[in-house]
């Protein structure tokens, strides 16, 4: 794909494998409605997910398989904490993720690592790394969507590539990763804390990060009829086989809030050298969300 080869350079150089960094912001709280949140999500070999991971996250894992997939998400009434709703924007985003663990002061902590995002609007492709944590690069979204039904196409101005098609059914099925709809939701609930690549002056190179927080978490299960990604299908990247689709979720008409984070240096726990990656047993079934 276009880029890929800028894409695939040392993360010791400030990029990792999927995308380029971005400088750290944080103390924003933003406020918005999840109009449309499309999870499409799979199972992968650890260890090719590992390479891809700068440090300190290593992959999260689920029945011994590393997650990564795409949230295509629809965001609307978009504003800083204490503004009217009235005053907010409303954008077309897809962010490419993978499930991590990393150690924190605590003991382990869980959530994303958002390798590449992409947005379709110019504002926030320009606010993006500047006034809130995540850089955006532009993409043209074309969606199609019923109550019943979700079609998404992603072209980006890097050459990213994905096309969705879902349909919302009942109850989770032919998943390998999760036993059910409550056992998936609870997952993605608690990994809530998205990070992706930022430079910091002084301290060379750092993770910026933020937190959705939501007392209306509420996911539909889904059956994927066709999905595409030029990401997950690059076999540079991801070898025939070592990546395979599991899942899709859909979240719609949920108010969220991001609270932006305190950066993670880059190098937090290199000194320690590699760690294998950490085995999670999906949490056992309770109903989905608070």
């Amino acid at each position: 794909m276009p880029g890929a080869e800028q894409d695939r350079a040392p993360a010791a150089q400030g990029r990792t494998p999927f995308g380029a960094s971005s400088p750290v912001r944080r103390g924003l709280r933003l406020d918005a409605e999840v109009e449309r949140r499309l999870l499409l999500t799979w199972r992968a070999d650890p260890e090719v997910v590992a390479r891809l991971l700068p440090a300190p996250f290593r992959p999260q894992l689920v029945g011994g398989a590393a997650v990564v997939g795409v949230c295509c998400i629809r965001l609307g009434s978009v504003r800083p904490r204490g503004l009217p709703a009235a005053v907010g924007l409303r954008a077309e985003n897809a962010a490419h993720r993978v499930a991590v663990a990393w150690d924190g002061p605590d003991g382990e902590r869980t959530g994303v690592w958002v390798a590449r995002r992409h947005t379709g609007s110019r504002l926030v492709a320009l606010a993006g790394g500047r006034l809130f944590p995540g850089r955006q690069g532009r993409a043209r979204f074309d969606v199609d969507e019923s109550d019943e039904r979700v079609r998404v196409a992603v072209s980006a101005d890097d050459g990213t590539r994905l096309a969705a098609d879902v349909e919302v059914v009942p109850e989770l099925s032919g998943s390998t990763l999760f036993a059910d709809l409550a056992e998936a939701s609870d997952f993605f609930r608690t990994g809530s804390t998205g990070w992706s690549a930022a430079g910091v002056a002084g301290d060379g190179r750092a993770h910026e990060g933020m937190r959705l927080d939501t007392d209306a978490w509420h996911v539909d299960a889904c059956r994927v009829l066709e999905v595409r990604s030029s990401l997950y299908d690059d076999p540079v990247l991801f070898p025939p086989g070592t990546v395979v689709l599991d899942d899709a979720l859909l979240m719609r008409r949920v108010p969220v809030t991001w609270t932006a984070l305190r950066p993670l240096p880059a190098g937090a726990a290199s000194s320690a050298g590699p760690r294998p990656p950490v085995r999670r047993t999906a949490a056992p079934t309770s109903p989905a969300g608070p």
